[in-house]
């Protein structure tokens, strides 16, 4: 069955405009501070402060992180598109179907194997 040539545009349009927007937002990070200098300054501060501001730096470092996790899944689909393999499941080979694809147009899995992934993760927590 697979996608339909105004599917998969449409799709692909979503994955240009959401890699532009990531890219934009990380630029914006970058262009705003030096290489790695900490979102909150901590200067001479209580040691409650010094708690705080250390937590908000961890917590942008963390959304720095799976932005660029993000952006690194977008461009696999996007080369997906290129080879001709997108909307196949990287797992299984299986189609992912198109509801799973709007919602989610970088998904790499299908729901069943995405499924049993989430299953095998929880398990070994």
């Amino acid at each position: 069955m697979g996608l339909s040539p105004d599917q998969l545009a449409s799709l692909q349009a979503a994955l240009e405009q959401r890699k532009l927007a990531l890219l934009q937002q990380l630029a914006g990070r970058m262009d705003g501070e030096l290489a790695r200098v900490p979102a909150v300054e901590e200067i001479e501060t209580s040691p409650a402060d010094s708690a705080s501001n250390r937590t908000l730096n961890q917590l942008e470092m963390e959304a720095e992180e799976h932005k660029q996790a993000q952006l690194s899944s977008i461009r696999h689909a996007l080369a997906k598109i290129d080879e001709g393999s997108y909307g196949l499941c990287d797992n299984c080979g299986n189609e992912i179907p198109f509801s799973r694809l709007n919602a989610r147009p970088e998904a790499p899995l299908c729901i069943a194997c995405q499924t049993r992934l989430e299953k095998a993760t929880a398990a070994l927590r």
